[in-house]
């Protein structure tokens, strides 16, 4: 069986474990087709990283063709209210209108707004982690790992407390389509989470226009330079993207990484017993080790070379991050664990111009989580090996099941 043939994020056994399937792909190339989504899977850390900054690739196309004269064929009408609200998002944007956006958000979305936000963050991982010890354990995710973003990003927001038990499951829909060949059942779910979110986050920032508070919706109203200010329709877009991609990333870094750590017990013994020395690094280590973010894509808006293969403008490569974290050109030793790694150029929050925004607030979010865990429950133990998800692009555990 050949690499491509062997890549296969359908496959539960292959989403379980896809390490093994990369190594080969490393080995017999540095681009290949996959006919089956028609995309060129790159698999190299040099080659990721240096896609990632190549402005002959873009998250969107539309700035400078039209699906026609790209070749592809536009998006259902019905699907509408998904991709009004992805595509106004910094995600999906290029220059010039990404770089306006970001400047403009980064307004609003500060490192002081992160520092101030970092006791909060550490209470709210206490509280929960200590909600789990009273109850002798249970499932991880469902206790810790998935509440403390969720929580978080509502504090950012403003989103009053009856409210935010809405945001988890808008944000799983939404994040439904960013697989490889979503369906039509979850293209319905995230159509109908789009346009809900859309309404919820709508009449927030009317709330906040007529009452600004401390929150990120008031500073995005507020927001300006020489005049420009971001529409609704990009205020929408951003508090939506800080959701998903904030916090799917940010609960599948905490169950992958306790697994993770689960099966590297000596390790785990290391970390209960310096925890303030090794836990910096070690939250860059487990996202190296088992990312969250498998995959991401990019447009081929001119035509490229990688390792003597051309591949095509109106081409779609698929960008292996959980393959370049884990290639021996760029990391020493890289399927083990070291918990203590210095070198560690890993590109679990991107790379160039699409770098993750919220890169530093995930670092003290899994910082808090893994530091309260780590504090308060040393005797934590794994009850029984857990199941897989059946996503792939955005990798994570159902459950993960623990007794104190």
């Amino acid at each position: 069986m050949s690499a491509v043939t062997a890549f296969d994020p359908w496959d539960p056994a292959f989403v379980a474990d896809p390490y093994p399937v990369y190594a080969e792909l490393r080995a017999a190339g540095r681009a290949h087709h996959f006919p089956r989504t028609g995309q060129w899977l790159i698999p190299r850390h040099a080659d990721v990283s240096a896609l990632l900054r190549d402005r002959r690739l873009g998250r969107t196309y539309r700035h400078r063709f039209s699906d026609e004269e790209f070749g592809r064929t536009p998006p259902p009408p019905e699907h509408a209210p998904f991709h009004t609200l992805n595509d106004h998002g910094l995600l999906d944007l290029e220059a010039p209108d990404h770089t306006r956006i970001r400047r403009l958000v980064s307004k609003a979305f500060t490192p002081r707004t992160v520092e101030l936000l970092t006791p909060t963050v550490q209470r709210m991982a206490d509280e929960l982690v200590e909600e789990l010890i009273a109850d002798g354990g249970g499932d991880l995710i469902e206790a810790v790992a998935e509440p403390l973003p969720v929580a978080v990003i509502a504090e950012m927001l403003g989103v009053p407390e009856p409210d935010r038990e809405l945001l988890r499951p808008w944000s799983a829909d939404i994040c439904g389509m960013y697989e490889l060949n979503p369906g039509e059942e979850a293209a319905r779910r995230a159509v109908s989470a789009s346009v809900e979110f859309s309404a919820y986050l709508r009449h927030l920032i009317a709330a906040r226009r007529k009452t600004p508070g401390d929150d990120l919706i008031s500073a995005l109203i507020e927001a300006h330079d020489e005049g420009d200010r971001l529409t609704e329709q990009e205020m929408v877009s951003t508090c939506a993207l800080l959701l998903n991609a904030g916090h799917e990333a940010t609960v599948n870094s905490t169950g992958n990484g306790w697994w993770t750590l689960f099966r590297h017990p000596g390790h785990l013994a290391e970390l209960r017993a310096r925890p303030g020395e090794l836990l910096p690094t070690a939250v860059e280590e487990l996202l190296r080790f088992d990312t969250p973010l498998q995959l991401f894509e990019r447009w081929v808006l001119d035509d490229i070379e990688v390792g003597g293969t051309v591949i095509p403008r109106g081409s779609e490569v698929a960008l292996l991050f959980g393959s370049a974290n884990r290639d021996p050109d760029r990391f020493d030793r890289p399927d083990e664990l070291d918990l203590s790694r210095e070198d560690n150029p890993h590109l679990s929050f991107g790379a160039g111009i699409h770098y993750c925004l919220g890169a530093p607030l995930a670092r003290v979010e899994l910082a808090a989580a893994f530091g309260a865990l780590l504090r308060r429950a040393p005797g934590m133990r794994l009850v029984r090996e857990p199941e897989w998800k059946p996503g792939f692009v955005i990798r994570g555990l159902r459950e993960l099941l623990v007794e104190i």
